[in-house]
């Protein structure tokens, strides 16, 4: 198959790709705004394409006749979408319609998988929440994502696309350095302790629980969607909560206390942020998996293992030389979607701020 991947710069972007390149019948065209990468430790790194790209002036110049599917990566998230409402519409709205406007004329019918997310809910919520309920977003980020999602549904309904909107949970843990999402903590509470830093966790309240995935999993079922049918879901109904699970402040402080020994606990401080708790406590923290499920995608069971995932990783990149890891870590500070769903502005400063 032949995918475009935007926001290929971001970790989503790069750990998809590097698994989609060890298949050699996907060639692959990577885009962001910066060059993407061919992400290390590929197996047929020759398959892929890297493009630097402002969808929002130039969507067409990645767009062309021979595209089998799309992921949609690109975004600004959560806190950044909320403190620059302008950049969250220009991003997230204004850049995926023009480049859905160019597939829909260029290749009429190609798959498109687009990143949503469970910030389209907000409270009040019944408990599990299913694709069923009305997402009433109180945040300019859901907002922005519904629009989206909105889009998706009627260009597959016209003919014009085959989409399919994958609400994300929250992905932990990730590598790198902390980003402007809400949610950023809960990859730090464990990433920045095992790197022997000090991690802010903006909420004292140690039984707020969020709903997430590791990204080992996340993989999986984006391949999953890769392959879906187009009738497997309604044509004006395209969305499905991608499986996850909820994991407490205190199970992340246990997980890290096992794996990483209890002196890392000392690493983290605990302090209310009064923007941005009442962020946290608008996300729903409990979903009904079973229409992701019923599609052929999976779950996580333990936070540990993903704990464990990570270290490895960690381990990985610490024996590697010379830039030859595998782990597709990034320079410079992430914005979390700027530039990819986990993407990344080069460190000196957001005049580079793009889509």
């Amino acid at each position: 198959m032949r995918i475009l991947i935007t926001g290929a710069a971001g970790f989503v972007g790069q750990i998809l790709a590097k698994e989609l390149l060890n298949d050699p019948n996907h060639t692959l065209i990577l885009t962001d705004i910066t060059e993407p990468p061919i992400p290390r430790g590929s197996k047929h790194p020759q398959n892929a394409k890297s493009i630097k790209a402002d969808l929002f002036e130039d969507s067409a110049s990645v767009v062309d006749k021979s595209l089998d599917a799309v992921y949609i990566f690109h975004g600004i998230m959560s806190s950044g979408a909320e403190s620059n409402f302008e950049l969250g519409m220009r991003v997230n709205v204004d850049a995926t319609r023009h480049l859905l406007d160019s597939l829909r004329k260029t290749c009429p019918g190609v798959r498109v998988i687009y990143a949503s997310s469970q910030a389209v809910y907000g409270l009040p919520l019944p408990t599990p929440v299913t694709e069923a309920i009305l997402p009433l977003p109180s945040t300019s980020y859901g907002c922005q994502k519904i629009i989206c999602e909105n889009l998706i549904n009627d260009y597959t309904r016209r003919g014009f696309i085959n989409g399919f909107s994958l609400r994300f949970p929250t992905i932990s843990v990730r590598p790198g350095t902390p980003t402007a999402a809400a949610s950023s903590f809960i990859s730090g509470i464990i990433r920045e302790p095992l790197n022997g830093e000090e991690c802010i966790v903006p909420i004292k309240d140690r039984a707020w629980r969020h709903w997430m995935s590791s990204p080992k999993t996340l993989i999986y079922n984006l391949c999953v969607v890769l392959q879906l049918p187009r009738g497997s879901l309604p044509l004006h109904g395209r969305q499905v909560n991608v499986p996850g699970f909820a994991v407490t402040v205190q199970d992340m402080m246990d997980a890290l206390a096992e794996v990483g020994g209890k002196d890392k606990l000392q690493l983290l401080r605990e302090e209310d942020d009064e923007l941005v708790k009442p962020i946290l406590y608008s996300w729903p923290d409990e979903f009904d998996n079973t229409l992701g499920l019923k599609l052929g995608m999976k779950q996580d069971k333990s936070f540990v293992q993903s704990v464990l995932d990570y270290k490895e990783t960690l381990e990985e990149s610490k024996r590697s030389v010379n830039g030859t890891s595998s782990l597709p870590l990034t320079n410079g500070s992430k914005v979390n979607g700027v530039n990819g769903v986990n993407g990344v502005v080069p460190v000196d400063g957001p005049k580079a701020i793009k889509v």
